[in-house]
């Protein structure tokens, strides 16, 4: 029938042409096909239990029981005192098949029964073919899916009717007792399917929650860094502006220069805003104060101190102001450090470190195992993969694991290129000796409340 025809039939012709197709993938399409049965996985929860020498004997198992099954099947044969050879190996056959071959086996099973048949005395169904059946049907149904079991049992149940002239008592054991067996294959089957279907499921959602994480901190980061680029922007502009108003008698050239300088800072600044727009979550609202900094830092640390985390913060080399952008992240990687050291470790004490080097920013937060009562919470997972990010943006590196002791330890560095940053200076805290050395080293600590 062609194409066009089956669309315009109705939809029990489609479903019996769909159940013949089904036969037919499943029972008669590459019936000769080498299926090797694959070793069970030497990771399984069973086997993992079992010591090291006999991990490897123990994937092989189901080859073990088909094998041993052929065996007891052959053995039942060996009743019958004419043909017993014979009797015992043509049963025997078709259940061993079923490790390299399950269709062939299925076929060679039904051919095997009406050999037996013909030259044994106990009928249709003897020991050892309906023992071969039972076994045949229960493996090619494991190693197949349910609909092939189905087909399985229906031509069985043809079969033993047809030969049988139409009587379906004598057939009606082995009918009853593969339902029930094919049936227990079927219920594993479709529950090792959706144990499957689950576990990929879960797999697709982790990775869509780490993306969709990773692009909330970056947007949290692009919100946070606009402040500061708008501000050079700004800067830029009015400078461009007041420029020419500096000079006596500008020429020309010069003005019309500064004129545009001032118009390609005003159209990225205007850009900027545009891109922070979209990036902007509904519930977004503009800071009210500016960005912070690490001249903050001593803020954060007191109100941590006074959530009961001991903190002690040093500071080495000659400290001086950094791009504003690098002080932004180096402040916000110290508070969400110091967030997982009162979430993760209560009760602990952290130490920040601060290294001013001709190359940039060293950090190092480093807190102590939790002691006291209060358990750990869990969080959402987030704080290490934004500083991560943060750290990326700026081409730095950056470790975080735990310490020999339980604690746990993030070390940073920032990479500033001398020409990025302005000249040192003397700040509140810093302790310079008498000969003017660059070199400092502040040591602050303070209690819980």
């Amino acid at each position: 029938m062609t194409e066009t025809q089956t669309k315009t039939s109705g939809p029990e012709f489609r479903a019996a042409a769909g159940a013949i197709d089904g036969l037919r993938n499943d029972l008669m399409r590459d019936v000769l096909a080498y299926r090797p049965l694959p070793p069970l996985n030497p990771d399984g929860r069973l086997i993992r239990q079992l010591p090291e020498g006999l991990r490897k004997a123990a994937v092989w198992t189901p080859h073990a029981l088909v094998l041993f099954a052929a065996f007891l099947v052959m053995m039942a044969g060996f009743s019958e005192w004419e043909f017993r050879l014979l009797m015992g190996l043509v049963p025997a056959i078709p259940v061993a098949m079923t490790l390299v071959r399950p269709v062939a086996a299925f076929w060679a099973s039904i051919l095997g029964t009406v050999l037996c048949a013909v030259l044994g005395s106990e009928g249709l169904w003897g020991p050892s073919a309906f023992m071969a059946q039972i076994v045949v049907l229960v493996v090619v149904a494991a190693r197949t899916r349910p609909r092939t079991a189905a087909w399985m049992w229906l031509l069985i149940l043809l079969f033993g009717v047809f030969l049988e002239g139409g009587d379906p008592s004598i057939t009606a054991p082995l009918v009853t007792l593969s339902a029930f067996a094919l049936l227990v294959v079927a219920v594993v089957q479709i529950r090792r399917d959706a144990e499957r279907e689950v576990t990929v499921q879960r797999t697709v959602t982790a990775v869509e929650r780490d993306r969709r994480t990773l692009l909330e901190e970056r947007t949290t980061i692009a919100r946070e860094l606009h402040d500061v680029v708008a501000h050079h922007m700004s800067v830029v502009a009015i400078q461009a502006e007041a420029a020419p108003y500096r000079v006596e008698n500008p020429p020309p050239e010069l003005e019309q220069a500064f004129v545009t300088i001032r118009e390609n800072a005003v159209a990225a600044l205007t850009e900027l805003r545009r891109v922070l727009g979209v990036v902007r979550a509904e519930d977004y609202e503009a800071p009210d104060a500016p960005q912070p900094t690490l001249a903050a830092l001593d803020g954060l640390l007191d109100n941590v101190r006074e959530t009961g985390l001991e903190t002690e913060k040093v500071i080495t080399g000659a400290v001086r102001e950094l791009p504003q952008g690098v002080e932004l992240s180096a402040y916000r990687i110290v508070q969400e450090a110091l967030s997982n050291s009162l979430r993760h470790a209560p009760g602990a004490s952290a130490r920040v470190e601060l290294g001013y080097v001709l190359g940039g920013l060293g950090l190092r937060v480093v807190n102590g195992p939790p002691r006291g009562l209060v358990k750990p919470s869990p969080g959402a997972g987030h704080g290490i993969t934004g500083m991560r990010e943060r750290v990326a943006m700026l081409n730095g590196e950056m470790t975080a694991g735990t310490t020999e002791d339980g604690g746990y330890e993030i070390a940073v560095f920032l990479p500033v290129p001398l020409s990025d940053g302005p000249e040192p200076r003397e700040t509140a805290g810093t302790m310079a000796d008498a000969t003017g050395d660059a070199d400092t080293v502040v040591v602050e600590r303070g209690g819980g409340a």
